[in-house]
């Protein structure tokens, strides 16, 4: 595996150790600092109450939040490649690991927040492996409309997580249908200073992003709702705040992994890397360091496992790669992850010296902070263009949605990513053979069209597969060939297989398009290939024995050809 060839879109270039540290500090110069650092302390002005919030969300103190921050931008700017990148807690993933840890063990509990580590330790070394062995390609084993309803169903459970926190309600952990139904039935019993201040941040953040996405709306509505409940004594009025945050720094902790915590927590840490490649692939492609280079996707891959290590030796959880992030961090001037350093040392002198201006901070703001994460997730105008476009695909979204909004989150995902790749191989299914026509006048042989008339020679068929020939679609394409064959009142003298959309031959398909091939020949049909232009194909038939065969002579650059040649030697 380790000499596979490239993911799409990443460079083709072995991945070394040699000029890996701070490549994204190649060519630095000291003109563009003054840009880094405007992007750094824009990003740590959105990032101080997103990781708060999002610790939360997993049921970690506001402190753990940022070790994952610190760890995470650190080990990234290190190992990582993208110049705009940003890692830390991430919203995404969050629900996913907390709903399956607290199968395990209860929130909050030491054996919770050690399973935590544990599994970003192994997340970290799965992401390493599959750097290094170049397996960038798996982040493209989810397609948009699965990932739409992945996100969709994320949206769901963030926003009915967190809206006991916006209400100032206690609801006990149960299926989300249980919380929600148990929300409901305690409405009445809702604190509305505590909505207000919640549905406060959450506008003004609504609003910051309206007039630019480089004004830090999450903390400007945070630090209102922080100054409000100090000023009025809002927790006697029944307003939750966050109390003591302590004055800890991160240090090296050395999770405890057991043999039966990895056997448990490996299934969940394969659904949470998978995940991470996905949203990291999306976003090394969508903001490129050098726009005339393709995106080192596996590198960064190597970059958030690294930033997962040590969020697991800090004491913190699985980290990932954050799209809306790394835009502020574009969008602010950010030229290198001297941006991300300079917020990952702002958020550390938050740490040290200003824990104490966050024991005010109400609950319901975090809950307003996250419940716009989650309106933001919930990608409307691509659930309305799927709807639009292609209702087969739509479905897919929704039936995505629904596993993981009923059922266990893991277990959710799991399925998704099995409809994913169900509908690839559906679609591969589909393909059929096509008896293509000449274009009139014309040396071009092409698939039929009802508003250019074709026209075809007498003893010959051209027949295209416009997929890749597998054992998912090989008999229906033996099949196909001889009803064409046989739906010719004269039995044909020449088949020419056109094979330019042909990218690959396995083994199953190999054997069939060998006994195919026998089979016109026993007819006394000659068999012909013409453009095949694949060069993993090419290798196929050689390897599996179709050249020896058909002959090399029965190989053709084009159709034209192979009709010209075929024709002058047939009786």
């Amino acid at each position: 595996m380790a000499t596979s060839a490239p993911a799409p879109g990443d460079r083709a270039k072995t991945i070394t150790w040699s000029g890996t540290f701070f490549s994204s500090l190649s060519g630095y110069t000291p003109k563009t600092l003054p840009r880094d650092l405007v992007a750094g302390l824009t990003l740590a002005a959105i990032a101080i109450p997103e990781q708060m919030a999002t610790a939360r969300l997993g049921g970690f103190s506001p402190e753990i939040g940022f070790f994952a921050f610190i760890a995470g931008s650190v080990a990234f700017a290190i190992f990582g490649a993208n110049r705009f990148l940003s890692a830390g807690a991430d919203s995404t993933i969050t629900p996913i690991f907390a709903s399956g840890l607290l199968l395990l063990a209860a929130t909050g509990s030491p054996q919770y927040a050690g399973l935590a580590a544990t599994l970003a330790l192994l997340v970290g070394a799965i992401l390493i492996v599959g750097g290094l062995l170049r397996l960038g390609w798996i982040a493209d084993l989810l397609s948009v409309p699965i990932t739409t309803g992945f996100l969709a169903g994320i949206s769901i459970h963030i926003i009915v997580s967190q809206l006991p926190g916006l209400l100032g309600l206690t609801v006990d952990s149960g299926t989300l249908l249980q919380r929600i139904a148990i929300i409901a039935s305690e409405l009445g019993r809702a604190n509305p200073i505590s909505a207000a201040l919640g549905l406060t941040v959450l506008a003004v953040i609504i609003v910051s992003e309206r007039i630019s996405a480089r004004v830090p709306g999450a903390l400007i509505g945070l630090f209102i709702a922080t100054a409000c409940c100090a000023r009025f004594g809002l927790e006697s009025r029944g307003v939750a705040v966050l109390g003591a945050v302590p004055n800890a720094l991160p240090h090296i902790v050395l999770p405890r992994i057991g043999f039966n915590d990895m056997r448990q927590l490996v299934p969940l840490a394969l659904i949470i890397t998978l995940v991470i490649m996905v949203q990291t692939a999306a976003t090394t492609r969508s903001f490129l360091s050098d726009p005339g280079e393709p995106p080192l996707v596996n590198r960064d891959f190597i970059g958030i496992g690294a930033g997962n290590i040590v969020a697991a030796l800090v004491g913190a959880f699985p980290i990932n790669a954050s799209p809306p992030r790394t835009a502020i961090v574009e969008e602010t001037g950010g030229r290198s992850q001297i941006a991300g350093l300079g917020a990952a040392a702002l958020v550390f002198l938050l740490l040290v010296f200003g824990a104490s201006l966050l024991a005010k901070v109400p609950v319901a703001a975090l809950a307003g902070v996250l419940i716009f994460v989650a309106l933001r997730i919930f990608r409307v105008p691509v659930i309305l263009d799927v709807y639009r476009r292609t209702r087969g695909e739509f479905t897919l979204i929704v039936m995505t949605m629904i596993a993981i909004t009923t059922l266990p989150m893991e277990t959710g995902v799991a399925i998704g990513i099995a409809l994913s790749l169900m509908h690839g191989m559906w679609n591969n299914t589909r393909a059929r053979a096509i008896e293509f026509e000449r274009v009139p006048h014309t040396s071009v042989w092409w698939a039929p069209n009802p508003k250019v008339p074709g026209e075809t020679l007498p003893g010959v068929i051209v027949v295209a597969f416009q997929a890749p020939l597998s054992f998912l679609n090989a008999f229906g394409f033996k099949r196909d060939i001889l009803n064409a064959v046989n739906r010719h009142e004269s039995p044909p003298k020449i088949v020419i297989l056109e094979s330019s959309s042909i990218i690959e031959i396995d083994y199953t398909a190999a054997a069939i398009l060998a006994d195919l091939i026998r089979d016109c020949q026993a007819r006394g049909i000659v068999f012909a290939i013409a453009r095949l232009e694949s060069t993993r194909a090419l290798e196929a038939i050689s390897h599996f024995g179709i050249l020896d065969l058909l002959g090399a002579d029965h190989m053709f650059h084009s159709v034209a050809e192979a009709i010209t040649t075929l024709s002058s030697k047939s009786p």
